[in-house]
C-alpha cells in the first residue's frame, strides 16, 4: 500500500468520487473537496504529499489553490487537471510551480504512475519522449513533459506545428519525434535551416527549378517541398525567411500547391510542415518583419521548449545520455561522471543549451585519460561558471567578427581565426551564427 496523503479538488461530483475511490484503492489517504475555498482551508490544517486540483473551479480557481499550496506547504507537489482547450493554462500553471498536468478524461494508469513517482518515489524513465525511429528526448522537468505530451497529442493529426525556444533546446529532436509518431512516419523527413540559405536561393531551395530556369540550370532539380512528398518538412529558423518567400510558403499552406522556379506546371504539396524559431515571431509581426497571415498559419499548434537553465535537474540525465552516445561516436569506453562533475554541470547557465552541453562533453570524452570524469576535468573545459560564460560570449563575438570581415566566407574566416574549417563549423553551430553576416543581425 502506498500510504501517501492526497488532496483532491474537483467540482464535478461523479469525477471526484471516481478518482477518490480509485486512489483509495491504490492505498492513498484521500481528502476530496468540491471547491477552491474548502481546499485552501484544508491546506492550512493538514499536511499532504500531493495536491491534485482541477483548473476550472467555481469561486477560487485551480491557480488559486496552487498559490495557496505554495504558501502553506511549499514542498508539496501540485498536479493540475485540465480539460480540452485549457492545456495552455496548465502549462502556465507549471510555470507558477505546478509539477505536472493531466488531461481529462483522466487515464487512471497515468494518474497512478504519476502519483507513484511523486509520493512513492518510484524511478521514472529519463526520456520524456521516446518515439521509435527517432532519437529520444531526455528530460523529466514538468515543462519538458508538458511539451512532450502536447507533441504526442498533435502528432497523429495533420496540424502545422510551431516549435519555439532558444537555440540548442532540441527543436529538431522534437520535430523528428513528431514525424516518427505521425501517420507520415513511412515518408521522408526533410530539414532546411532557413538561416543558412542566401535569400536569392531560398525559393529555389524550397520549390526546386526547371531546366533552363536560370544560367547553370542544366537539369530539373526538386526542392525541399517535393523531396518531402508524403512526409514531413521541417523549416528551422523560419523567422529568417524574406517577406517574398513568406508569401510563397503561405500559399503552400493555404492551397497546398506551388510551382518550380521557371516552371508553369502547378504541383500538389502532400507535406506536413513543422516550423521552428528562436525569434519572437509575434513581435516581428508587430514590427512588419514577418507576415501576420503566415504567422497565424504556422502558429496553429505552438509548442515551447524551455531553456536548459530552467531545468537544471535534467542536466545529469542529459550528461549521462550524451556521454554514452558520444563514446559510441568516437569508439571509446564511456567515462563515468562522478557526483562532483554532475553538480558542476548542473550549476552552469548554459547559454547555448543542450548543444553547448554536448560540445563540452564531447571534448571531455575525447580528452579523457581515465575511466572517470571529475569536476576538475570539466573545470578546465568550462573555465568556471562565470568565466566559462564570459569566455563563450567573447569567443562568439570573435567568430562573428571574422565572419563579417570574411563576408560570410567560412574558409577565409577560419584562416583569419587560425583554426580549421571544421572547427569553425562547430563554433558557428554552437554559437548560432549560421547565416552571418548577411542573413542574421
Amino acid at each position: 500500500m502506498s500510504g501517501g496523503r492526497i488532496l483532491l479538488v474537483e467540482d464535478r461530483d461523479s469525477l471526484r468520487r471516481m478518482l477518490e475511490r480509485a486512489l483509495a484503492a491504490e492505498g492513498y489517504a484521500v481528502r476530496a473537496e468540491a471547491n477552491g475555498e474548502a481546499a485552501v482551508e484544508r491546506l492550512g490544517a493538514e499536511p499532504f504529499d500531493l495536491v491534485l486540483t482541477d483548473l476550472m473551479l467555481p469561486g477560487l480557481s485551480g491557480i488559486d489553490v496552487l498559490a495557496a499550496s505554495r504558501r502553506a506547504q511549499p514542498a508539496t507537489p501540485v498536479v493540475v487537471l485540465t480539460g480540452y482547450g485549457t492545456v495552455a493554462t496548465a502549462v502556465e500553471a507549471m510555470k507558477l510551480g505546478a509539477l505536472d498536468f493531466l488531461e481529462k478524461p483522466v487515464e487512471l494508469d497515468d494518474l497512478f504512475r504519476l502519483a507513484a513517482a511523486v509520493v512513492g518515489g518510484e524511478a521514472e524513465t529519463p526520456y520524456c519522449l521516446d518515439a521509435p525511429g527517432a532519437p529520444p528526448v531526455v528530460g523529466r522537468h514538468p515543462l519538458m513533459r508538458a511539451a512532450a505530451r502536447l507533441l504526442a497529442r498533435v502528432a497523429p493529426k495533420g496540424a502545422t506545428v510551431l516549435l519555439t525556444g532558444e537555440s540548442g533546446t532540441g527543436k529538431e529532436l522534437f520535430a523528428r519525434a513528431l514525424h516518427a509518431l505521425s501517420p507520415r512516419r513511412g515518408g521522408p523527413f526533410v530539414t532546411l535551416n532557413c538561416a543558412a540559405i542566401p535569400e536569392a536561393l531560398m525559393e529555389n531551395e524550397l520549390f526546386g527549378h526547371e531546366r533552363g530556369a536560370f544560367t547553370g540550370a542544366d537539369r530539373r532539380r526538386p526542392g525541399r517541398f517535393e523531396s518531402a512528398e508524403g512526409g514531413t518538412l521541417f523549416l528551422d529558423e523560419v523567422g529568417e525567411l524574406s517577406p517574398a518567400v513568406q508569401g510563397k510558403v503561405l500559399r503552400v499552406l493555404d492551397e497546398r500547391t506551388y510551382e518550380r522556379v521557371g516552371g508553369d506546371r502547378t504541383l500538389r504539396a502532400d507535406v506536413r510542415l513543422v516550423a521552428a524559431t528562436n525569434r519572437p515571431l509575434g513581435e516581428m509581426v508587430e514590427s512588419g518583419a514577418f507576415r501576420s497571415d503566415l504567422f497565424f498559419r504556422l502558429n496553429v499548434f505552438p509548442v515551447e521548449l524551455p531553456p536548459l537553465r530552467e531545468r537544471p535537474g535534467d542536466v545529469p540525465l542529459l550528461a549521462h545520455h550524451l556521454v554514452e552516445r558520444l563514446a559510441v561516436r568516437h569508439a571509446v569506453e564511456p567515462p563515468r561522471l562522478d557526483d562532483g562533475a554532475l553538480a558542476l554541470l548542473a550549476a552552469q547557465p548554459w547559454p547555448g543549451n543542450v548543444r553547448q552541453l554536448a560540445n563540452v562533453l564531447e571534448r571531455a570524452v575525447i580528452l579523457a585519460d581515465s575511466p572517470r570524469l571529475g569536476a576538475a576535468d570539466l573545470e578546465t573545459l568550462l573555465g568556471g561558471a562565470e568565466a566559462g560564460t564570459a569566455a563563450a560570449a567573447s569567443d562568439r563575438e570573435r567568430v562573428r567578427r571574422a565572419l563579417v570581415e570574411a563576408d560570410g566566407d567560412k574558409q577565409r574566416a577560419a584562416e583569419l581565426l587560425g583554426v580549421s574549417y571544421r572547427t569553425l563549423q562547430r563554433r558557428v553551430k554552437e554559437y548560432d551564427l549560421e547565416g552571418v553576416p548577411r542573413y542574421r543581425a
